[in-house]
C-alpha cells in the first residue's frame, strides 16, 4: 500500500489559501489517485473532470499547485504533462516514485519468501528430529526386550555356590532338559488361527484390520502407526500367531502397539505359558547328593576309620 503525503502546514500555505477549499479538495483526491496508481504526480484530464469542475482545475493551475501542458516551472522534477493532462507541483519531493515503490515491494516479497522458506525448513527439521527420536527409542526398546534373561544368564557365579562343582543331571551327555515349548495362544480378535504369516504387507493388513475392529476405539494410535509396527515385526521373522497374541495382550491392557511393547508382550507370554519353565527330570538318572549330605558322609567315614583303629 502506498500513501499520498501532505505537509502538516499545508492548511495555511499561500497556494492553498489562494485556491480555496473546493479546489484543495480536488487536489487531495487526485493526489491519492496518483499515489495509488503510481503516476509519479501525473493527473489525467479525465480524472480531474471526474472528481472536480473546470473552475476548480483553473484555480489549482493559477495557484501553482498544478501544471498544465507547456508550463514553465523551473523545478527540475516537475514533468511536462500531455495536452489535456496535469502535473502536481513538487509531487516527487514528498512522495516516492513508481520505481522506488516497486523496488520496495520486490524487497518485501523477497523477505516474505525467505521467511516462509525458513519456517518450512524449521518445521521439517523438527518433524524429522521427532521421527528419528521415536524410531531410536523404539529400536532401543526392541533390543532390550529381545532377550530379557541375557543379563542373569551371563552372571559369573562363584564356585562356592551349590551345584558349581562337577556335573549335574543337566550337564550329562544325554541331557534330560527338553526345549522350552512355544505357546500356542488364542486371540480374542483373531481366533486360534490368525492370518497366514506369508504375504508380507497383506498379512500385516489382515492382522491390523482384525485388531482394529476389536481395540481401535480404545487406542490413541493411528491405524498407520499400528500397521508399521506389525509390518516391521513380520519382516523380522516373528511368527504371525505369536504376533497376534502379543497384539491381543496390548489391546486388552490399552497399551500402544510398537516394536518395544510387542517384544515385552511376547516375553511375558513366553514366561507365563503353561510348561514354559518346567524342566522334566529323568527318573533313571543316578541321584546326586547335596553338599550337606556329602559332608555328613565324609564325617561318617572318618569316624568309622577312627573306631576301626
Amino acid at each position: 500500500m502506498s500513501w499520498f503525503r501532505i505537509d502538516d502546514t499545508a492548511y495555511g500555505h499561500p497556494k492553498v489559501l489562494k485556491a480555496k477549499n473546493p479546489a484543495y479538495g480536488l487536489w487531495s483526491r487526485c493526489g491519492s489517485y496518483a499515489a495509488q496508481q503510481l503516476t509519479d504526480g501525473m493527473i489525467p484530464g479525465v480524472v480531474a473532470e471526474l472528481y472536480g469542475t473546470a473552475p476548480q482545475v483553473r484555480k489549482l493551475v493559477a495557484a501553482g499547485l498544478w501544471h498544465e501542458h507547456g508550463h514553465t516551472c523551473s523545478h527540475p522534477r516537475c514533468a511536462q504533462p500531455a495536452p489535456g493532462d496535469y502535473y502536481m507541483h513538487d509531487y516527487l519531493d514528498y512522495n516516492p516514485s513508481r520505481a522506488n515503490v516497486e523496488q520496495g515491494r520486490d524487497r518485501a516479497a523477497d523477505r516474505q519468501k525467505r521467511a516462509r522458506e525458513k519456517a518450512t525448513e524449521q518445521r521439517n527439521q523438527t518433524r524429522n528430529h521427532s521421527d528419528s527420536s521415536h524410531e531410536t527409542n523404539s529400536f532401543a526398546g526392541e533390543r532390550s526386550a529381545e532377550n530379557p534373561e541375557s543379563v542373569s544368564e551371563n552372571i559369573a557365579f562363584p564356585k562356592l555356590f551349590a551345584g558349581q562343582e562337577g556335573l549335574s543331571q543337566r550337564d550329562g551327555m544325554d541331557p534330560s532338559r527338553s526345549p522350552r515349548p512355544d505357546p500356542s495362544p488364542t486371540t480374542s480378535f483373531g481366533g486360534s488361527n490368525p492370518p497366514n504369516p506369508q504375504g508380507g504387507k497383506a498379512a500385516a493388513g489382515s492382522l491390523v484390520e482384525a485388531w482394529w475392529t476389536t481395540y481401535g476405539r480404545g487406542t490413541a494410535q493411528s491405524r498407520t502407526t499400528v500397521r508399521r509396527a506389525v509390518e516391521d515385526a513380520l519382516a523380522n521373522g516373528l511368527d504371525a500367531q505369536l504376533l497376534a497374541a502379543a497384539m491381543d495382550r496390548l489391546g486388552q491392557t490399552s497399551k500402544p502397539v510398537t516394536g518395544g511393547t510387542l517384544q515385552f508382550a511376547l516375553s511375558d507370554i513366553r514366561r507365563t505359558s503353561p510348561g514354559a519353565d518346567v524342566i522334566p527330570l529323568d527318573p533313571n538318572a543316578p541321584r546326586r547328593l547335596g553338599r550337606a549330605a556329602q559332608a555328613a558322609a565324609v564325617m561318617a567315614q572318618i569316624l568309622a576309620e577312627e573306631n576301626a583303629q
